[in-house]
């Protein structure tokens, strides 16, 4: 069963769409799929139906009750395999 992953940038658009393309293709290359879905960070609290983690290049609220792993690696290149490494863990 696939997980899903919340990505979340300041205006959900752009950012958030190239992360989870991105996170997408990294985890199936490690043979985990996952539905990945998109918002503005301050749309977070009102998307947490079904999410099994969160993604965001930006802060978000405190205890969202899922966890949150915030990043610009995806972007940068910098610290990227730590990152995924750090989403495999909260995913299995």
């Amino acid at each position: 069963m696939a997980k899903t992953i919340l990505v979340a940038c300041g205006t959900g658009i752009a950012t958030s769409t190239m992360v989870a393309v991105t996170l997408a293709e990294a985890l199936k290359e490690r043979g985990i799929v996952v539905d990945t879905r998109q918002c503005l960070a301050a749309e977070i609290s009102s998307q947490l139906n079904g999410v099994d983690l969160i993604v965001s290049t930006t802060p978000v609220p405190g205890d969202l009750g899922v966890p949150v792993i915030q990043t610009l690696a995806f972007l940068t290149g910098i610290g990227k395999e730590e990152v995924l490494q750090e989403i495999v863990s909260h995913l299995q």
